[in-house]
């Protein structure tokens, strides 16, 4: 559907019903709902991030190569954010790296090294987000896991089953762990040490000994399902100097599957014919597929069931309030189970909904005699809105037992629809989500100028996008793959529909969420139905919104890269009207700010790259050696439990197999440098027992955080305020998560070099000369807790010289404070880096190597022009078979358009 046009008609209607409707004499009429619902829309539009990646999963060492588009309401290209922020985050949730990109023309596109230094074999969670986002709930954030396999020195590979049971006291959990060398030689009889952890916390552990095959079996037994995602460490020790580390996620022990029933319009009424949806489940969210039977309190069977897609189906029969009903299932596994319907209301009104039809969604209000009694020819309304807008709105009289009505689709986008029940008092009685999918979209081709090719033969790939034959101007990314390297499964793909129009706008985690756009037919459009039927619409809530109940807004659209901060004088005064200076010596970057009476000042729409050393100076002020600058650190959200459990990969190495096999050929001779010894003088690291007030620390922290992570850090307080595992931070001070929450607001000590200190203090250290993070969260002896009248410890060490260096005067002047400078490193802009696609028309010397390359080409800056079209041209590398070329994006409107086009290799 062409959103320009709909728009045009939106507005036109949404101002006939308000006309219409005006003098109604109810309580609440439907133009009060509107109009509360459109001053929201208006005030605090909803922002979303798709992410575009060049292949779904990757090695240590590769580059993820992706490009971000942000909408707003009607999922137009959102105007509001020209910031976007991107992070990744490991699965203890520890944010591992944050990126800051420009946003033009509603979209940004950056690159992200996945160096071995910072990461390792596992599964990762990708976020996308701008700082008007914060506002909102993190569910709105954009979420992908991205699994990670490793080939550079590899000397262990390994392959788990899991299985779980209930135990007397707690959960049992069996798992078998499969250890191999590199050649695929296992490591017979070899000890191994193993723990359970979820989060900080140690939940069992124990040691074992390989057997013949290199199996070792773990069998645990764990007081509670764990809250937090737990995982399995194992240490093998291949030899006598040498001990290697995995990690699995054991989440999928806790298997025993359960299912859920959502009754069509939120409610059972007895005398009323109901659809009831069902999902059935593991723990980590994935389906499972079920059957059953529902029977009532007398055994009588009144419906038989069969889940139809991913664990999920739909049952009908008629409830009756005078009796109780059960639904009995069986699940694939061979398990079975018993569950309570809810049970029916004698007197209500119900809400049916039906959007197969091509042109219209039927609605059925159905209401029992008892309910039409108490309710003739009252007012009722329904709402229906769309891409954060109300695009629908109805108003009818109960005069009989059943209303039907038709919705014109033509009146919404495609994407979720929720449809929403009131009655006068505007009380919402019902609701239901639909997904409208329009038959003539725009749409977007490819065509390639050979129909096969040969290696390194160069490639001309022709793009168009139309719309009944017009073209359109829009913004795409394209991405080939090497198809034999890189296994897609299209049905898990996270498109940029899939994203956009359907993950975004639902609450909890979807399944395969291309599935339902893949080739769609009838089948996966009533598939579709059945998933809106078990999920919940992910916007304000109509209760808040007549209740007048709005989201605050504490953080505006960034229009550039902003610093803010306060001058003050040395006694804490407030200057006004000071002037700061912001410079960028090697950029050629200045700007200066007047404080306010608060002795606030701000930049804004500053433009500097990543890494870029700057200065903050009030040396122009009269008397300035007086005064200080504190800086403000960048607003950032701390990491976030993984929502999408079901995408991460247990068995990284066996699933990854193709990829991971010719990872290993490029980088047979990229080698990960081994530890060696060398005799000289070290650098001394940090001890507790230089310092006696941490003498009684456990030489074993809860957490080391080494100081390289720190590089990138313009503030290091920032940073621990999202990477203390256990810890937060609240009214300048750090608390342990877990007692804060139980109400104990003991703030933790912190200690830099041995000295304790206030923890706002540490905005001044040097990020780049910390040697590392020591966190506790627990004080075993009590020696700092009873001291300081504290609970838990934070030390942060600092790099020290050799002995025996000599110090230099200038060397002293740089540890004194200069309060009126500060140098430090912002975050800045990533710097843009250009995908490498080699040229094998240009002849060249020497010896030739093999172009394993995985990724063929990325290109996120294809634009179309006045005819709607665009072409890229690149070469191919050394496989031979299937290429996968993927190009996605918007028009200027909005409208969204994915298409694939496989060539073949010879």
């Amino acid at each position: 559907m062409n959103t320009n046009k709909f728009l045009t008609s939106l507005f036109a209607f949404i101002f006939t019903i308000s006309f219409s409707v005006f003098s109604q004499p109810d309580t609440i009429s439907i133009n009060s709902i509107v109009e509360k619902a459109q001053a929201i829309t208006e005030g605090r539009p909803l922002e979303k991030v798709h992410v575009h990646f060049d292949k779904p999963y990757y090695a240590v060492g590769d580059t993820i190569w992706f490009k971000t588009y942000l909408t707003s309401n009607l999922h137009l290209p959102s105007q509001l954010s020209k910031v976007v922020y991107v992070d990744i985050s490991n699965s203890r949730d520890s944010i591992i790296e944050t990126l800051r990109l420009p946003v033009r023309n509603s979209v940004a596109s950056g690159s992200l090294t996945l160096s071995p230094m910072n990461f390792r074999q596992g599964s990762y969670q990708f976020r996308a987000y701008t700082r008007w986002m914060l506002n909102f709930a993190d569910a709105y954030f954009f979420t992908k896991t991205i699994n990670i396999g490793n080939t550079m020195n590899k000397e262990l590979t390994t392959h788990i089953s899991l299985q779980g049971e209930p135990a007397d006291k707690g959960y049992k959990v069996n798992a078998k762990v499969l250890f191999k060398d590199e050649t695929g030689k296992p490591y017979v009889n070899k000890k191994v040490n193993w723990r359970i952890i979820a989060g900080l916390e140690t939940l069992s552990k124990g040691r074992g000994t390989t057997d013949q095959s290199g199996y070792l079996v773990v069998n645990a037994v764990l007081a509670s399902i764990p809250v937090k995602t737990p995982q399995l460490e194992t240490v093998i020790s291949v030899s006598d100097q040498k001990d290697l580390t995995s990690t699995f996620s054991v989440q999928p022990a806790f298997s025993k599957p359960d299912m859920q029933f959502f009754p069509e319009g939120g409610r059972l009424i007895s005398g009323v014919s109901s659809n009831i949806a069902f999902k059935a489940i593991r723990a980590n969210g994935m389906g499972i597929e079920a059957s059953g039977t529902v029977t009532d309190n007398s055994g009588t069977t009144v419906a038989k069931f069969n889940s139809r897609h991913l664990g999920m189906g739909m049952l009908n029969f008629t409830p009756d309030a005078e009796k109780t009903y059960k639904a009995n299932v069986t699940f694939a596994d061979g398990s079975k189970a018993s569950y309570d319907l809810p049970k029916p209301r004698t007197s209500g009104i119900g809400l049916a909904v039906n959007a197969m039809a091509p042109d219209n969604i039927a609605v059925r209000i159905a209401a029992t005699p008892a309910y039409l009694e108490r309710h003739q020819d009252e007012p009722f309304y329904i709402i229906a809105r769309s891409g954060g807008v109300t695009c629908y709105a109805a108003q009818t009289r109960l005069q009989s037992a059943v209303h039907n009505a038709a919705i014109p689709k033509d009146k919404f986008p495609s994407g979720v629809v929720e449809i929403t029940l009131f009655t006068a008092t505007g009380s919402p009685v019902a609701e239901r989500l639909v997904f409208i999918t329009h038959p003539n979209t725009p749409g977007i081709t490819m065509n390639s100028d050979k129909p096969a090719y040969t290696t390194r033969q160069k490639v001309k790939l022709g793009i168009t996008a139309k719309y009944t034959g017009q073209p359109l101007e829009g913004s795409y990314s394209v991405a080939v793959v090497d198809e034999s390297k890189v296994p897609y499964d299209e049905d898990s793909e996270t498109s940029i529909m899939s994203s956009l129009l359907l993950s975004s706008d639902l609450k909890g985690y979807v399944e395969k969420p291309n599935y339902y756009f893949h080739q769609m037919d009838e089948k996966k459009i009533a598939d579709l139905d059945v998933l809106m039927l078990t999920q919940g619409y992910r916007s304000y809530s109509y209760r808040d919104i007549l209740d007048d109940k709005v989201p605050a807004v504490s953080y505006l659209p960034e229009q550039g890269i902003e610093i803010s901060g306060t001058l003050r004088m040395k006694n804490g005064l407030p200057v006004n009207k000071g002037v700061v200076q912001f410079i960028v010596p090697e950029k050629g970057v200045s700007a200066s700010a007047q404080t306010n009476a608060e002795g606030k000042f701000r930049f804004t729409n500053l433009v500097f790259p990543d890494s870029s050393k700057a200065i903050l100076s009030a040396r122009g002020n009269v008397n300035s050696r007086n005064m200080m600058i504190m800086v403000d650190g960048d607003v950032l959200p701390g990491a976030t439990p993984n929502v999408n459990q079901g995408d991460v990969m247990i068995n990284i190495d066996s699933t990854l197999n193709p990829y991971l096999a010719n990872s290993k050929k490029v980088y047979r001779t990229a080698v990960v440098l081994q530890e060696v010894v060398i005799k000289s003088r070290a650098t001394p690291k940090p001890s507790h027992k230089d310092y006696p007030a941490l003498s009684g620390l456990s030489a074993m922290p809860d957490q080391l955080i080494p100081g390289d992570r720190f590089q990138s850090c313009p503030f290091l307080l920032d940073c621990l305020k999202g990477g203390t595992m256990g810890m937060m931070f609240s009214e300048e001070n750090f608390y342990i998560t877990r007692d804060y929450n139980s109400g104990n607001r003991t703030p933790v000590q912190v200690f830099l070099n041995g000295m304790p200190v206030d923890a706002i203090n540490l905005s001044s250290v040097n990020s780049s000369e910390v040697e590392s993070v020591e966190i506790f969260l627990r004080d075993d002896l009590g020696t700092v807790n009873r001291l300081y009248n504290t609970n838990g410890v934070l030390v942060v060490n600092t790099k020290k010289p050799p002995k025996g260096t000599p110090v230099k005067l200038s060397d002293l002047q740089e540890l004194l404070p200069q309060s009126n400078l500060i140098n430090f490193t912002p975050m800045g802009y990533q710097k843009a880096r250009q995908f490498y696609s080699p040229k094998y028309a240009v002849v060249r010397s020497g010896p030739v190597t093999n172009d394993l390359r995985s990724t063929i080409y990325w290109n996120p800056s294809v634009v179309t022009d006045a005819e709607g079209k665009a072409s890229v041209e690149f070469f191919n590398a050394d496989g031979r078979g299937p290429y996968r070329a993927v190009v996605e994006g918007m028009d200027k409107d909005g409208n969204m358009m994915r298409t694939i086009y496989r060539y073949t290799v010879k």
